[in-house]
């Protein structure tokens, strides 16, 4: 069966909705949906609603809502696991014509992140439209470095080719469904160095300094995720102005990550001395499609702070004029949902 054409539109929401039948089976759902019950649209087609939401009560509330034709509203209930955490939402429940029910989801902050949803279906689609780019990108670089007979042009090249082959990879990683991070063991300050080689491959790069932690144990993340935060925390303070940027790590005790606290943490520091945040962005600059620049994509700091708390962890900053700091927090025991 279906789902009415007055509702294509919502496909582009970011609001998770989706349409059952009398018999209480999924007919229709939207990609936010999907993406925040961890299921993909065709697969959820003609499920029962309960295998998808398992909330006990709510079959019954179905039923009566569609015998009834009424409205109502549940708060605050815990819908299920998914991706290892307990789903809660506010879940609104609109009868329509033809015996079919209208659904949707609200997921609040003490289960999944509900600012995360509509931020990796919108990365998903900019993953989609980059990889064509990339692999143009790629062969150019490919052709260069055959051709090129200095040493440090043929090394230019390689550091291309690497980093195309890194980003096709993010890119495959938000296109598969889940998008899990590959967690291996990671040496941030062999991260850093990587760090400090692609910034200095830009023009007019900053002066990168250390105030390196030598006695750090290795981390457990994703190493190209993780190049990407701290990559991203870089070209902003490049991109602002900065003359210098220290990288600098730490062991942060008693660290506040979320809802949990750690015996210890990961902290790795990008400092600078631009102009520092403006206070208009301050309370929002963590939002998708927030930037303070005017060819900004606002993606760069959402999607930082999506692959911290991915890893367990966060992503903090204080500023002022000459010296703002993007803070990385990294749990150093392995974290479990």
């Amino acid at each position: 069966m279906n789902a009415p054409t007055s509702l294509d539109l919502t496909t582009l929401m970011g609001t998770g909705l989706a349409v059952v039948d009398g018999a209480l089976r999924v007919v229709w759902l939207n990609p936010a949906l999907g993406e925040i019950l961890d299921v993909g649209p065709r697969t959820a087609l003609g499920q029962e609603v309960s295998g998808l939401m398992r909330e006990p009560s709510l079959p019954g509330q179905l039923g009566r809502a569609l015998a009834e034709q009424r409205a109502f509203h549940l708060r605050n209930v815990t819908l299920g696991i998914t991706r290892g955490r307990e789903l809660v939402a506010d879940l609104a429940v609109q009868p329509l014509d033809n015996g079919l029910l209208l659904l949707e989801l609200h997921p609040l902050a003490a289960g999944l992140d509900a600012a995360s949803t509509p931020l990796s279906a919108t990365l998903r689609g900019f993953a989609h439209e980059v990889k064509n780019p990339l692999a143009g990108l790629r062969g150019a670089a490919q052709l260069l470095q055959r051709r090129v007979v200095e040493a440090d042009l043929k090394q230019l090249a390689a550091m291309v080719i690497a980093e195309a082959d890194r980003l096709a990879a993010l890119a495959d990683g938000l296109l598969r469904h889940g998008g899990a991070a590959r967690i291996e063991a990671v040496n941030v300050h062999e991260l850093l160095e990587r760090l400090e080689a692609l910034v200095e491959a830009q023009p007019d790069a900053p002066r990168i300094r250390h105030d390196f932690d030598p006695s750090l144990p290795d981390s457990l993340g994703d190493p190209d995720r993780l190049l990407q935060v701290l990559l991203n925390l870089a070209r902003n303070a490049t991109e602002a102005g900065a003359a210098s940027i220290l990288l600098r790590t730490r062991v942060e005790h008693g660290a506040r990550l979320g809802e949990r606290t750690v015996r210890s943490a990961l902290r790795i520091d990008v400092v600078d001395d631009g102009p520092g945040v403006p206070d208009a962005l301050r309370d929002t600059l963590f939002q998708p499609l927030v930037s303070g620049r005017p060819d900004g994509t606002g993606l760069g700091l959402a999607l930082s702070r999506e692959i911290a708390r991915e890893h367990g962890g966060e992503l903090r900053f204080t500023s002022r004029p000459g010296e703002t700091v993007f803070s990385l927090f990294l749990p150093m025991e392995r974290h479990h949902d």
